[in-house]
């Protein structure tokens, strides 16, 4: 039957019918009970005969069609590297189709399918964002019919439950809307963001919404679950709930419940929780198809980079052949013409061993990139492994039968549990802020804002950090508020990145933030003054560079100075190291403009 379609087809000249013999071929093709082997050989034909049909007659969404059959079926069966080629595949068919906005679209679907399947959200939050971006600046009606709703509830879960970052998520979702499984899914993210905030009555309003809705086990196999354990926590009961919790099909609201948890009270079963949390992450960071992806994902972009520097040296080579026999030519028909010919050619090749060069140190610059990334990767490994084996070392002892330890050892180990499971956040808050910068998802809103509060707020949040023996105060120049506009929580954010670093690296002594409005007229300049070992001058813009750090054994990223450099230069603020402060240790100057010439709209 189908080989008569395509004889019909080809007879009638009806291309639409021929493409569509391409793309059932598939279809057949991936049903079949084959050996795996067999199969895939059959498979990758067919997808190669719809990939050149679909390029030839005009059809690009046959060949997406196509691509998202040969999806199902690679993940299906466990084969996630494959998938990844796929959605790669995909991608440069449509750069090499008119930069179609569907194939990228579909392409970044498919990574953040096969990343959250692996649970590892990190990755899928990027491709999320890559997707979301594409959606927003596409004019293509196929794109435009898509349903965002999902990707923007899976951004909300990136954020603290009923902040401000995941109410706007929730409210896109909202606006994006098309099916009852959107409606359902907003409804979803609604009464996590009001447990969260113990708004109880509109909390049961929306869980009873999704309990009486036959479509939640689509969205959330383990809802009722879910619902049942928050229940506990208001009425009481948790505690003997702990082991139902570990049922949660999801890591994310896993993670939730422990949030809930430790903000009700329940310390103890938080932090049980996080220990289940973080042993699902250590088992993750061994999980051999996560570095599958990973490897597959920068091998096929290194090989992107080879292909396009061989495309390139080929023009290159063509140009110079069509250039001798161009020389020739005419040296044969009109010597009178040799030494304007010669020059030309001359000309011509010091333009291409010019490019040549150019190609050979982009190439440089990519081998250095590739090895930068290796290094902060290995570096990152480091800063995770330790306080995750803190972590696990203090639950362990904690989970030891009673009597072990004394009631003031126990306080000390939770303590420090606590304590590294915030740095864990820093950790991953520092990259996704760098993410977010990258792919300018980072905003500045300007509103009132009160001096001495904010200092005041930044060294509550930051005290904890002090090593003993170190005393932290704040000296304003004046005991008066002080009121102006700016981002009261960037503000906040820059100090504690700066108290922190001053924390990290000062055992005596003390540590200083003061305030003043008379020092630089027009700005309200805040600096932090330690009692620490300093810093050279001559690493005083370095130390500003992401990934830079002067002493490889204090805990850190790398990217903190660097994040707070960006976003002061998006508050039209500054920071810098007073390089002429002498007197032992460091000083840093952060300076925000208070007048109206100096403020410009948010970003």
């Amino acid at each position: 039957a189908s080989d008569s379609l395509l004889a019909c087809a080809r007879e009638h000249n009806d291309t639409r019918a021929e493409s569509l013999y391409y793309t059932a071929a598939l279809r057949d093709a991936v049903k079949l009970q084959l050996d795996p082997e067999q199969q895939d050989i059959l498979v990758d034909e067919a997808l190669d005969a719809v990939e050149d049909a679909s390029s030839r007659l005009g059809y690009t969404q046959d060949f997406y069609y196509a691509c998202d059959l040969a999806h199902n079926y690679y993940f299906n069966s466990g084969r996630l590297n494959r998938s990844v080629e796929l959605a790669q595949r995909m991608y440069n068919y449509a750069l090499e189709h008119g930069n179609d906005d569907f194939g990228k679209w579909m392409s970044s679907r498919y990574m953040v399918s096969l990343y959250v399947s692996q649970h590892d959200y990190v990755n899928a939050r990027r491709f999320i964002v890559q997707a979301l971006d594409t959606y927003e600046r596409s004019l293509d009606p196929m794109v435009k019919n898509q349903s965002v709703t999902r990707l923007y509830c899976d951004l909300a879960d990136y954020y603290l439950p009923g902040s401000d970052s995941a109410k706007i998520c929730i409210s896109k979702a909202l606006d994006s809307r098309r099916s009852g499984l959107d409606s359902l899914r907003c409804c979803y993210m609604q009464a996590k963001g009001a447990a969260f905030l113990s708004n109880l009555p509109e909390y049961w309003s929306y869980r009873d919404q999704c309990l009486g809705n036959p479509s939640l086990s689509v969205i959330a196999p383990s809802g009722p679950l879910f619902f049942d354990i928050i229940d506990s926590v208001f009425d009481g009961s948790a505690d003997s709930r702990m082991e139902d919790a570990l049922g949660l099909s999801r890591v994310l609201d896993l993670k939730f419940i422990a949030r809930l948890l430790e903000k009700n009270g329940y310390r103890n079963d938080a932090l049980f929780l996080f220990k289940e949390i973080t042993e699902k992450l250590q088992n993750q960071l061994s999980n051999n198809n996560l570095s599958s992806l990973t490897e597959v994902e920068a091998k096929i972009g290194h090989m992107a980079l080879e292909a396009k520097l061989k495309e390139q040296e080929a023009s290159a080579q063509r140009a110079r052949q069509l250039l001798y026999i161009v020389v020739i030519s005419t040296l044969l028909l009109v010597v009178a013409f040799l030494l304007v010919i010669m020059s030309s050619y001359r000309t011509k090749r010091l333009q291409d061993a010019s490019r040549i060069e150019e190609l050979k140190e982009a190439n440089e610059r990519a081998i250095a990139a590739d090895k930068a990334k290796s290094h902060f990767v290995q570096n990152m490994s480091h800063e995770v492994r330790t306080p995750l084996n803190a972590i696990v070392g203090f639950s362990q002892l904690l989970a030891l039968p009673d009597g072990s330890f004394s009631t003031e050892e126990k306080e000390s180990f939770s303590s420090h549990i606590i304590n590294n499971t915030q740095m864990l956040t820093m950790l991953l808050d520092d990259i996704i802020n760098a993410s977010d910068m990258d792919n300018n998802m980072y905003r500045v809103r300007y509103e009132n804002c009160e001096c001495h509060f904010l200092c005041k707020a930044a060294i509550s949040s930051s005290e904890h950090r002090l090593q003993p023996g170190v005393e932290m105060r704040y000296e304003p120049e004046s005991k008066e508020p002080f009121n102006f506009r700016s981002d009261p929580r960037r503000i906040q954010q820059i100090l504690i990145n700066m108290l922190t670093n001053a924390c990290k690296h000062t055992v005596q002594g003390s540590i200083v933030l003061a305030s003043s409005t008379s020092v630089n007229p027009g700005y309200v300049t805040f600096t932090v003054t330690d009692t620490g070992h300093g810093i050279p001058d001559d690493q005083a813009e370095a130390i500003f560079e992401r990934f830079v750090k002067l002493e490889e054994f204090v805990q850190g990223t790398g990217l903190g100075l660097s994040i707070c450099r960006e976003i002061a230069t998006r508050m039209n603020a500054k920071i810098y190291l007073d390089t002429s402060y002498k007197e032992g240790g460091a000083r840093f100057v952060f300076m925000v403009p208070v007048t109206d010439n100096q403020i410009t709209s948010s970003i």
